[in-house]
């Protein structure tokens, strides 16, 4: 991990009573779709796509259930309004604003299918958001999926604790697991969240042996960490990765100790208002050397996260699925901590600074001969740092155990005009939300943008369906493999190898060398 990355995250970065039926016997009247759930039924709302908002997946972890693992929800009578996002989980800041009133109360899932699905049962596609896990929403309109339901899947997307209400370790916390463990709470709520969608999808119209899980950043960087999960093991069947972020985390020992430096008594701590613990986001820091978190991160507990995910992956200590994974042309201009006034004399002697005896080599291989050319090496190294060179490792490991592997690198900017498109960016791509307010920033999209969202939307349904992307009238995405192959999303689609590659080995060795903490 480098201090780039290290701080880049710390800027940035969800019991039975009715009987199943199956879903071709479930009836929509005028006022929406109603479907069974293991819990009770839940009405929707009717249209071309037919969405079921807000559905709990556990109950509400407040009170007593704060800071432990995701509790099952309680069975309701009558048909649940379902027609509405449910809240927000608590977080600060918002990175898109969605009008939600944040609460703890906040563990559900969304579900989306087409109308007339019929009854043979669709692939799903989980959606699990990014926020550098201190933030983020299924409702964001940038991850409406209707077009992508339109392109027969069914898509489910997944709330889960972030912030210190998601990943707060302390060493009284771990006393009271029969595991001995704390600070993955925003993961375990996760795992619930795939074991609802295995339990409840098929009847929605899904099939539950047919799961892809997909996300963006922190969403990408869970899914990768739910691969070395042995609790996470079957809930899922393909993945896809969007910027995944293969960080070092901190210990369960020094993940207690940032904890207990906060509040010495968990009950303290259980006794503050959300808005209170919220302003302690960054008190959290376990430190490693020079290096540091200053957030709340997910920690190497021993239970839901066994060995370091980078340690897993090269190691082979993870589960592989067919996979597409990759990342933006320009990941780190986005996230980075770059001055704006940086020269080419304090990039010298930040990398200097970071890098050590490093820095001479990292300078070869990101050089600058004025202070423009300093600052774009810099935010380059950063992104390497932060998403890249983690992306890469993971589809090494995978493609040596799954030959279903495939890598992309997006390089589309908004109407061909502007830089190189940074982290997130892809986004509005994969959803067909080129229009949502989020992104309108970006100018208008041409016909050109529209094509090439609709080319990614039919790719990432295709590998939802068959496990691999290539077919009839798509792209030809030759599977990963030592050459670093990718496909590269831009205007022409086409194949590369090898982006950045000295630049990306000496990243991992610096990674790889590491202590840790």
């Amino acid at each position: 991990m480098t201090l780039f990355a290290s701080r880049a995250m710390a800027g940035l970065f969800v019991a039975a009573w009715l009987a199943a039926v199956p879903f071709a016997a479930v009836a929509a009247d005028s006022a929406g779709p109603v479907v069974k759930t293991e819990l009770g039924a839940v009405r929707g709302t009717a249209g071309a796509v037919e969405a079921f908002k807000g559905i709990p997946y556990a109950a509400p972890p407040v009170g007593p259930l704060r800071w432990r693992p995701p509790q099952p929800a309680a069975p309701w009578t009558g048909v649940r309004d379902a027609s509405r996002f449910g809240h927000d989980c608590e977080q600060t800041p918002y990175v898109i604003p969605t009008g939600q009133t944040p609460s703890e109360d906040c563990l559900h899932v969304d579900v989306w299918r087409p109308r007339g699905a019929g009854a043979k049962p669709r692939p799903v596609m989980v959606y699990i958001y990014g926020g550098a896990f201190i933030g983020g929403s299924t409702a964001y309109p940038l991850y409406d999926p209707a077009r992508l339901t339109a392109k027969g899947v069914i898509v489910v997307a997944v709330s889960y604790r972030v912030g210190i209400l998601g990943f707060l370790a302390h060493p009284m916390l771990s006393a009271e697991s029969p595991q001995h463990a704390s600070g993955n709470y925003g993961l375990l709520d996760q795992i619930a969240a795939l074991k609802w969608v295995r339990a409840n999808i098929a009847n929605f119209g899904g099939d539950p042996d047919k799961v892809t899980v997909f996300g963006e950043s922190a969403g990408a960087t869970s899914i990768a960490f739910l691969m070395t999960s042995p609790l996470a093991k079957g809930l899922f069947q393909q993945a896809i990765l969007e910027s995944t972020a293969l960080e070092q985390l901190p210990t369960l020992a020094s993940a207690e100790k940032a904890g207990a430096a906060v509040a010495p008594d968990i009950a303290t701590l259980r006794a503050m208002s959300a808005d209170d613990l919220l302003k302690l986001n960054g008190a959290f820091t376990a430190h490693a050397g020079t290096d540091s978190f200053h957030m709340p991160t997910p920690t190497i507990d021993g239970y839901v996260l066994p060995l370091q995910p980078r340690k897993a992956f090269e190691t082979g200590a993870f589960t592989a699925v067919p996979t597409i994974i990759g990342y933006n042309a320009d990941e780190g201009r986005m996230t980075n901590d770059v001055p704006p006034d940086l020269t080419v004399e304090g990039y010298r002697a930040r990398l200097k600074a970071l890098y050590g005896d490093k820095a001479a080599d990292v300078l070869r291989l990101n050089p600058a001969s004025d202070d423009a050319e300093a600052r774009t090496a810099a935010i380059s190294i950063f992104g390497d740092g932060l998403f890249n060179e983690g992306s890469r490792l993971v589809a090494r490991s995978l493609a040596a155990r799954e030959p279903r592997t495939f890598s992309y690198l997006f390089t589309r900017s908004v109407g061909g005009a502007g830089p190189p498109p940074t982290h997130s960016e892809e986004l509005a791509y994969v959803f067909g939300t080129l229009t949502a307010p989020a992104f309108v920033k970006h100018g208008p999209p041409d016909a050109a943008d529209w094509a090439l969202s609709r080319q990614i939307e039919t790719l990432w349904a295709r590998f939802a369906a068959t496990g691999d992307p290539n077919g009839p009238g798509l792209p030809v995405w030759p599977a990963y493999d030592a050459s670093d192959p990718y496909l590269e999303l831009g205007v022409p689609v086409r194949v590369g190898a090898g982006h950045r590659a000295a630049q990306l080995d000496l990243m991992k060795a610096i990674d790889d060398a590491q202590p840790d903490f």
